[in-house]
């Protein structure tokens, strides 16, 4: 088997949500994806993607995907990948296509500067930590991840000019 990693284009759109299903599937939360394909390729084609996206292939054929963005350490004073999503399809596992991706991503925060990657990781999901955890990988205890969505997120988009002085 030939396993070969691409950046992804807009063209992918329909590949890469896909693979956001499948994913989905995975962490028991079919029903959770909200993405659709006209707006993954109206923002891949956009000048301003808020993401990239790796394309894992197997003898031609996409096997799994990573989609990251950079964000920014004020510690380090350097810029970081953070993995938003790294997914191989089952199906599709042990034939190198995951370890192709996060070596790759690892290549590109090394291009880019990086002081880390970061993403987080569903506390079940055993096979993910072990995999993680042979780059290197170490989870950060210390840290807690916070969450503002769905009502909580649009009171905060609509409050009040005077409320926002006031903080």
């Amino acid at each position: 088997m030939k396993t070969k990693v691409r950046k992804a284009t807009a063209g992918d759109a329909g590949i890469i949500l896909g693979f956001i299903k499948e994913l989905a599937q995975y962490e028991r939360e079919p029903d959770a994806v909200e993405a659709v394909e006209a707006d993954i390729r109206k923002q891949m084609e956009s000048g301003h993607s808020p993401f990239e996206c790796l394309i894992a292939e197997v003898d031609g054929a996409p096997a799994g995907f990573a989609l990251y963005f950079f964000n920014y350490s004020t510690w380090k004073g350097k810029a970081g990948l953070y993995i938003e999503d790294i997914f191989v399809s089952p199906q599709k596992r042990g034939c190198g296509a995951g370890s192709a991706l996060f070596r790759e991503l690892g290549t590109i925060a090394g291009e880019k500067g990086c002081g880390r990657i970061e993403f987080a990781v569903l506390d079940w999901n055993q096979s993910a930590i072990d995999f993680y955890s042979r780059f290197g990988a170490r989870p950060l205890d210390e840290w807690t991840v916070y969450r503002i969505s769905g009502p909580a997120l649009d009171d905060l988009k609509t409050a009040s000019g005077s409320e926002k002085d006031r903080g």
